[in-house]
């Protein structure tokens, strides 16, 4: 059995891949309200989502209001199924080697 993978494995990430795994594209706001993070602890886990590859943003401007998006890229999904195997793994041993559900 391989290691989770530390990057997704941090609870704000987690829940930013998850939120993002659902939607096509998330902008900053939208991920604001959903995680109740501040600001920057939002772009600093963002950022390192983004380091790994498993985050697109995208940076425009409405108007002269700076708007930004977040896509979940396919190194992003393949990481979470990856994760979620890695978890479902640890649960077998757990039970004994079942998979009881």
């Amino acid at each position: 059995m391989s290691d989770l993978d530390r990057t997704i494995h941090e609870p704000a990430r987690l829940r930013i891949v998850m939120i993002l795994a659902g939607v096509d594209v998330a902008d900053f706001n939208f991920l604001l309200e959903m995680l109740g993070l501040t600001k920057g602890n939002l772009s600093s886990h963002v950022d390192r989502l983004e380091k790994a590859g498993y985050v697109e943003v995208t940076k425009s401007f409405k108007g002269k209001i700076p708007h930004t998006e977040f896509r979940l890229t396919k190194a992003g999904h393949d990481a979470l199924v990856e994760y979620w195997a890695g978890l479902d793994a640890i649960r077998a041993l757990r039970d004994g080697g079942t998979d009881k559900g």
